[in-house]
């Protein structure tokens, strides 16, 4: 079993950003610029916010992080939105979901300008990536292809079997594996809480991605020997030998399944560290698109 290790890969490709940010500085006086835009006070949201925010510093972005309070308005956080997508010093603009109720998000993100959705979330990125065209991948899935590439992978004609189809994850994580590219061109399954047993698909995964937000989900009868298994879960169970009384866990049940697997991505420390290392390359991507330096 070979432990896929996602902070030795996102801090590799960190070092990269942070090199080539300081190239561009050289080149033109400027630096990317990405805002995260926080409304109300979930402490995982804040805590991700946090994060991205201190990895701009560290890789010489240009920051900005704003936090509203919990009952702003639809109408005030759209109006901020348009204020960013007309700032010539943001190239990359972050709204941390979940949103309050009251908002609707698919207002918000549709609000944002494509070129400026770092998050991939914004339909024209969605429909591009759908059709194999440059955009802006999701940074989650993004990283797990990058994971496949640097363990070298194989992937091509493998069946893959995706564990949840939100839009965040599953559904692009699907896109992108279909695709015709290197680290993808698989066979893909998407199981969802309407398959009545689902590990009738996932033993016949050679690549098994779950995505569903469920502690310790996916069992060892569910998964076939050799396989790559790539866990995306973040879930907090409570744990009383833990001085935070709680501990981080993915959807696999990892103690079990590991054995099994020719690669695991472990949890916390697999796909976790890479989607912010991908928000940073979306970043980047962006700023070169405005400078036309790609």
């Amino acid at each position: 079993m070979i432990l896929i290790d996602g902070r030795k890969v996102s801090d590799s490709l960190k070092e990269k950003i942070k090199q080539e940010i300081i190239s561009l500085k050289n080149r033109y006086n400027k630096v990317p610029g990405l805002v995260v835009i926080l409304v109300g006070d979930n402490p995982a949201s804040k805590a991700y916010v946090v994060s991205k925010s201190k990895t701009c510093v560290e890789l010489g972005m240009h920051s900005e992080k704003v936090e509203l309070p919990e009952n702003t308005s639809e109408e005030e956080l759209l109006s901020l939105i348009s204020k960013y997508n007309d700032d010539e010093n943001i190239d990359g603009i972050l709204v941390q979901l979940p949103l309050p109720k009251h908002i609707d998000e698919t207002k918000v993100i549709d609000a944002i300008n494509p070129a400026k959705d770092v998050d991939g979330f914004h339909p024209i990125n969605v429909g591009n990536l759908v059709l194999g065209r440059e955009c802006f991948v999701p940074c989650t899935p993004a990283g797990i292809i990058e994971l496949l590439k640097y363990y070298n992978i194989e992937t091509s004609g493998k069946h893959a079997v995706v564990i949840g189809r939100s839009s965040i994850v599953g559904k692009p994580m699907a896109n992108l594996l279909m695709q015709k590219n290197a680290y993808a061109n698989c066979i893909v399954t998407v199981c969802h809480s309407a398959a009545k047993e689902i590990s009738v698909y996932t033993k016949e995964a050679d690549i098994l991605i779950a995505a569903i937000g469920s502690a310790n989900f996916v069992k060892s009868h569910m998964v076939k020997e050799g396989a790559v298994v790539i866990d995306v879960g973040i879930n907090r169970i409570d744990d009383a030998l833990s001085p935070k009384g709680y501990k981080i866990v993915g959807d696999v049940d990892f103690e079990n399944v590991k054995d099994k697997c020719a690669h695991i991505t472990p949890v916390p420390g697999g796909v976790g560290p890479m989607t912010i290392a991908m928000l940073m390359q979306n970043a980047l991507k962006s700023f070169k698109k405005k400078l036309n330096a790609i």
